[in-house]
């Protein structure tokens, strides 16, 4: 009888996953990355076992806002989730669910940062709250040497004249592309937050981040007029406007790449560099440098403003494994694995000045985002969720009726008015 019952003991320990000598907790990560990304930020959670022995379950969800809201109302949150959103994340802190850091971010760690980010990481209060895994710089054109060999335009009139020319050639300048569902037209509002930033300046931009600029404003609505300006005028848009409401942004950039090119620029985010290096040529996918590079936005160069995007780690379960994974996140260990690839970026100093960064392209986005003193954060990122989501909407409908222009902006200055005060997330340039 005491044979069985031993035997009995073993198999419940097995059962219940219980190993001799174990007893870290498995963490879970909640974050926005599938396929390639997910394998990409894979790595880093590896890496973070192998240093602790900590094992991680990740999950990835492009709906992670509304599968963090379940979790929450369950009472089983991950003990870390990743928002690109941070008025949603300072949500969050306004309800008490996520930590504070500051007890498990050392001095080091964050002598790391610039003022900016730890301002961004602090979501417009005294604790830190956030960890910036990644980043992206929006204030980009892209070309290729084929597609646009001239002198970069360094101003907004520029711009137009190097458009105008380019579509008086036979070639459509633009590449432009609005699908990406579940947030379709946001490469729209990248345009008109950089047109923004870089005609009416950082004051401007920063009080209609905040809420406290009518979308009805003549710099809003000239914002949205420039634009039209530019992709609107017959011929700029390869495929035109309706065109690029059925194409993917994922997609648009590929036809800088044919010979002959399909259009000449694009702008999007330092985040196009993995598609384009995903596009099947003859010669081998695209490289920075040689097949392709960018200029800043106009008016982003030198000590102008830049626009950028990142994606922001909490902790929604104080426990020790969560906070040792928390600083991995922050440190140079972990923020060092995913920018290897070269297609992705950190905003830790010290990494800009090792081997981390290997061509002229990514150096010098990694340096901007790391370095650059006039940073101004994606303005729909910054807004509250039901304003992101009317901005969106918006540039679509304008796309397909510029016409409606005015009603539209009337529509979302309605949906700003609605939003409570304490929702907006007001975080400066």
């Amino acid at each position: 009888m005491k044979r069985c019952a031993c035997w009995v003991l073993i198999v419940v320990l097995l059962l219940s996953g219980c190993s001799a000598g174990s007893g870290a907790e498995t963490l879970t990560v909640l974050g926005p990355w599938t396929g390639d990304e997910q394998k990409a930020f894979q790595r880093v959670l590896d890496g973070f076992t192998r240093a602790t022995g900590i094992p991680v379950r990740y999950q990835g969800t492009r709906a992670q806002n509304q599968v963090l809201r379940g979790d929450l109302q369950q009472g089983t949150p991950p003990h870390v989730a990743v928002l690109s959103n941070p008025a949603e994340l300072a949500g969050y802190v306004r309800l008490g669910k996520v930590k504070p850091l500051d007890a498990v971010l050392d001095a080091e760690v964050t002598a790391a940062y610039s003022a900016q980010w730890l301002r961004l990481q602090r979501l417009g209060g005294n604790a830190k709250y956030a960890v910036v895994v990644k980043a992206d710089l929006k204030s980009i054109v892209w070309h290729t040497p084929d597609s646009f060999p001239g002198p970069a335009p360094s101003t907004w009139d520029e711009l137009v004249a190097a458009s105008q020319r380019l579509a008086a050639a036979g070639q459509r300048p633009w590449c432009l592309g609005m699908g990406a569902p579940p947030n379709s037209g946001f490469p729209g509002t990248d345009w008109l937050e950089d047109i923004l930033l870089h005609r009416a300046g950082p004051g401007v931009y920063s009080s209609w981040a905040a809420g406290r600029l009518a979308w009805t404003d003549p710099a809003i609505v000239a914002a949205w007029q420039s634009w039209g300006t530019l992709v609107l005028a017959p011929g700029a848009v390869r495929g035109g406007s309706t065109a690029a409401l059925l194409t993917s942004f994922a997609d648009a950039g590929r036809a800088m790449f044919a010979d002959p090119p399909g259009c000449a620029l694009e702008h999007l985010g330092s985040f196009a560099i993995g598609g384009y290096a995903a596009v099947p040529r003859p010669g081998g996918p695209p490289v920075p440098d040689r097949d392709f590079r960018f200029f800043p936005f106009p008016g982003a160069g030198g000590a102008g403003p830049s626009e950028v995007s990142a994606d922001l780690a909490g902790m929604f379960r104080d426990t020790p494994g969560a906070r040792r994974l928390m600083a991995y996140l922050a440190g140079a260990e972990g923020q060092r694995i995913w920018p290897s690839g070269g297609t992705t970026f950190s905003v830790h100093q010290h990494l800009v000045d090792q081997d981390v960064y290997r061509s002229d392209v990514t150096r010098r986005i990694a340096t901007t985002l790391a370095r650059g003193g006039n940073l101004c954060f994606d303005a729909s990122d910054l807004m509250p969720s039901a304003m992101t989501s009317a901005f969106y909407q918006a540039v679509l409908e304008y796309l397909a009726d510029p016409a409606r222009l005015p009603t539209l902006l009337e529509q979302l200055d309605q949906v700003r008015r609605d939003i409570g005060r304490e929702q907006w997330l007001d975080l400066p340039c």
